[in-house]
């Protein structure tokens, strides 16, 4: 980040072109045919050349240019710890980033999810495409404004590197050829009436009998008032793609309302081993449900829930490699690994991994023993499960240590995510206004690392910090290498940094 005055105080002039000279105001003199009118001042056709545009030494037109030029601080600006003085506002740095765009909605979205697409994997050519869902937090006093957005972004340029850079004189041609690639950004929405406030959705997608068709898409809400809604977005999204397709207003409804819940929650995920649908959630009196769909496409929730928690579940995933096993965190400090064939309806593991409040957890899909936590007092971590014991182990007692622990934010933790395809790299949101992007493979005592830019108190393995204000949830895209989407009270902001 920079930091700059919030007003410009002057403007500076605009130097002549390159080949002009300056413009004689006197009388000149005829000097004969053979001599030059210019020769008191330039010797020689090198001189001229170093001498500059404007007649002037090219270090004493920098120079002035510096003076008159915005005043900007360009050192690293850390949220939490430095602070912005009177007038200042910040910049990002827009060398270090590939791809930015912030947009905002109507209500802010405190929660959303990233549908893929078909549009292919591993997706490098711009301007860029991607699909969301998410859920709004209106006004108290008109929560009867909620709604439920479907999202196609589309028109998402890169950076102009050139113009970054300042290289203003290239082709024409290489215009015209960026004409598309520098497109401007167009959202287009789709909008289904919410009865409450929405604390966490995410979606799935499951292939329909006939192959040629597209994927069904389903999203799972977690409302304020208790409730979990379950909708079928496929025709929404067809919608963006097919012009003159109407929605009707019964395929806005939702296809499921569950209220197996007495209280709100947060903690919810979709199985991903069970095609047909298979929900998890988790409510503040540290209750957690499944919810199965049957064959018929009716949804039953379990009458009795999984309970091991002093307080509320915070967040909840299945594994990625074992169906029947799942983890949740909680306020009350701790991590717990259920499964669930257990009649017991118990966790099998428990581990303190906080003193504060746990919000946040992700499984590695690439790296299956390991688990991410993020907590309330702003440190999050990372756990190898191969060395959790169960709770009939004798050693049940004793505490394991994390294989990575960060304590660089100072607010609460609440988002992290696994980069999907790199086990070494972590996407964290924090209460700091910031999306910190981390790559554990940087060793400790790696000597080239140590300095981290110059700045102290770093970590090495802090990739980038990027400024969002309010921001409760970050996404990678799995289709855009290196895409990360947060969201907050500020709206929502769309990133690839040169780095990842």
């Amino acid at each position: 980040m920079t930091k700059r005055p919030a007003e410009e105080s002057e403007v500076q002039e605009a130097p002549l072109k390159a080949g002009d000279r300056p413009i004689q105001t006197g009388n000149t003199t005829d000097a004969g045919p053979f001599e030059d009118e210019f020769d008191d001042e330039f010797e020689s056709d090198d001189e001229i050349l170093e001498a500059g545009v404007d007649g002037r030494p090219d270090e004493e037109r920098e120079a002035e240019e510096k003076r008159d030029a915005m005043d900007m601080d360009r050192k690293i600006f850390i949220p939490g710890r430095d602070k912005l003085a009177a007038g200042e506002s910040l910049s990002p740095d827009t060398s270090a980033y590939e791809l930015l765009h912030n947009f905002t909605t109507t209500w802010p979205c405190l929660s959303f999810d990233i549908v893929p697409d078909q549009l292919g994997t591993n997706r490098k050519a711009y301007p860029a495409t991607l699909y969301a869902v998410a859920g709004t937090q209106a006004e108290s006093k008109k929560a009867n404004h909620n709604e439920l957005m479907v999202m196609k972004l589309s028109g998402l340029s890169r950076m102009d590197r050139k113009r970054i850079d300042g290289e203003s004189d290239y082709d024409d041609e290489d215009d015209d050829d960026n004409d598309e690639e520098n497109a401007d950004p167009i959202l287009e929405t789709k909008s289904i009436p919410l009865p409450s406030t929405t604390n966490r959705i995410r979606a799935r997608q499951y292939p329909q009998q006939n192959a040629s068709r597209l994927p069904i898409t389903q999203t799972a809400t977690m409302l304020e008032n208790s409730n979990v809604l379950i909708h079928d977005l496929t025709p929404h999204l067809t919608s963006f793609d097919s012009p003159g397709t109407i929605i009707t207003p019964q395929q806005s409804n939702p296809i499921a309302t569950l209220k197996m819940h007495r209280t709100e929650g947060y903690a919810i995920d979709w199985s991903p081993h069970v095609p047909q649908g298979k929900l998890l959630t988790g409510d503040n009196d540290g209750k957690m449900f499944i919810a199965t769909c049957t064959d018929g496409g009716k949804w039953t929730p379990d009458t009795r829930p999984f309970q091991g928690h002093q307080s509320s579940v915070e967040d909840i995933q299945w594994s990625p490699s074992e169906r029947n096993v799942f983890a949740s965190a909680s306020s009350d400090g701790t991590v717990k690994v259920w499964d669930v064939r257990s009649k017991s309806h118990k966790p099998a593991i428990s581990v303190q991994v906080s003193e504060t409040d746990v919000n946040v957890i992700s499984w590695s899909r690439q790296t299956t023993h390991l688990l991410a936590t993020g907590a309330d007092d702003g440190r999050w971590a990372v756990w190898d499960l191969r060395q959790w014991k169960g709770s009939s182990d004798k050693a049940s007692t004793s505490q394991p240590t994390p294989v990575a622990s960060f304590s660089f934010h100072k607010e609460q933790i609440t988002s992290i995510e696994w980069h999907p395809t790199d086990d070494s790299i972590v996407a964290v949101a924090a209460g700091d206004n910031t999306l910190s992007l981390w790559d554990l493979s940087v060793e400790l005592d790696d000597e080239e690392s140590k300095d981290t830019a110059g700045v102290q108190d770093v970590p090495p393995q802090l990739l980038f910090l990027h400024y969002m204000e309010m921001i409760k949830e970050c996404h990678w895209h799995p289709q855009i290498p290196g895409c990360v989407v947060g969201t907050g009270g500020s709206g929502f902001g769309i990133l690839k940094t040169i780095s990842v």
